[in-house]
């Protein structure tokens, strides 16, 4: 399980990893009146990775594993923030914890469960499926994600929740027993960091949900 020192050092890598890349998608408003108007694109602000990152290069769609928990198909789109073109064979990494709050492969904990590697397709879309992620002590729940275009990373984020669905979800099945978060969105410093272009909206797909975000990198 994460410990404190841990949550700390991501809060404060959190408030002091924002670069370029935390700007958000292009505006036509920014530009000189006589400039073509600029695309619009989903920009999510760069964030900590986390301290439960692991290079393990583990190319696959489905990521659950042997974890059990509420289906979560996620659909990632990654453009090029300048001009909103469609980024094919870009690589798109996530991981996150289990329904008990653990991540695999850390803090004794073994395995490789809901880690995973998809590039994307000529229409730039990477696909997952997972489980919804479970929560742990100070952090609201969470995706954490990296895009890499030829081998470069260029992208890392943290993808978030409506509550009104994580509330439904945690209030069911696996979830149940542990009850309810201990931190919202609004006191999670990693998400007030990002915002709600950070959030994930989700649909109900059979006895889960299903998930689409577009992800904009300086490629």
């Amino acid at each position: 399980m994460p410990t404190e020192h841990m949550r700390r050092r991501e809060a404060l890598l959190a408030l002091g990893g924002l670069g370029v890349g935390a700007a958000f998608g292009v505006r036509s408003l920014l530009k000189p009146a006589t400039a073509p108007a600029a695309p619009d694109c989903l920009l999510q602000r760069e964030l900590t990775e986390g301290p439960y990152y692991l290079d393990l290069d583990l190319v696959r769609r489905n990521v659950k594993g042997d974890r059990r928990g509420t289906p979560l198909a996620l659909r990632f789109t990654v453009v090029d923030a300048s001009s909103c073109t469609r980024l094919e064979n870009a690589a798109v990494e996530i991981w996150h914890a289990d329904a008990a709050g653990t991540y695999s492969g850390v803090s004794g904990d073994s395995g490789n469960f809901l880690r995973g590697i998809q590039r994307t397709n000529a229409s730039g879309v990477a696909r997952f499926d997972t489980i919804f992620p479970g929560w742990y002590r100070g952090r609201t729940p969470h995706i954490h994600m990296k895009v890499f275009v030829s081998g470069d990373e260029v992208h890392t984020g943290q993808v978030f929740f409506r509550p009104a669905v994580t509330k439904r979800i945690y209030a069911a099945g696996v979830y149940r027993s542990r009850g309810q978060a201990d931190t919202s969105n609004g006191a999670d410093s990693i998400y007030r960091s990002a915002g709600e272009r950070a959030l994930c909206s989700l649909t109900r797909k059979g006895s889960g949900y299903a998930g689409a975000m577009t992800i904009g990198v300086d490629a």
